[in-house]
């Protein structure tokens, strides 16, 4: 699994490691049953405190993306079990929407913009 965390990002190391794992669950690197680096593990590959991992597996589970079995492990979860609302899962998008047409981008380009990045997004998952 390859993940970076950049120090100049605005937004929390636990965050862009969360992040990073759902990138890679959504482009198919991460396919489901696939077992996640320990906590420590982790932290230690990315030099970060393992609390930080532990927030962004927490995350992760929250989101119904993973699977924590104390003992064992963290696999990928089941896609089909995500048992989130449609407007769940459309905030994020207006959320994102919302920024770009607050950054001043006309709203012509913002279709586009999004077609190319799912078409990055799915590039994998095919």
């Amino acid at each position: 699994m390859f993940l970076t965390v950049n120090t100049d990002d605005p937004r929390a190391i636990y965050q862009q490691v969360a992040d990073g794992i759902k990138e890679l669950i959504a482009c198919g690197e991460l396919p489901e049953g696939t077992a996640l680096p320990p906590v420590r593990q982790l932290a230690a590959d990315l030099g970060v405190n393992l609390n930080t991992i532990a927030a962004a597996y927490r995350e992760l589970q929250k989101d119904g993306l993973i699977a924590v079995k104390h003992g064992s492990g963290s696999v990928v979860a089941s896609r089909t079990t995500t048992e989130r609302s449609h407007e769940e899962l459309l905030r994020p998008l207006r959320t994102a929407l919302t920024q770009l047409v607050l950054a001043g981008l006309p709203q012509s380009k913002i279709p586009g913009m999004v077609s190319e990045e799912l078409r990055t997004v799915m590039k994998g998952s095919k």
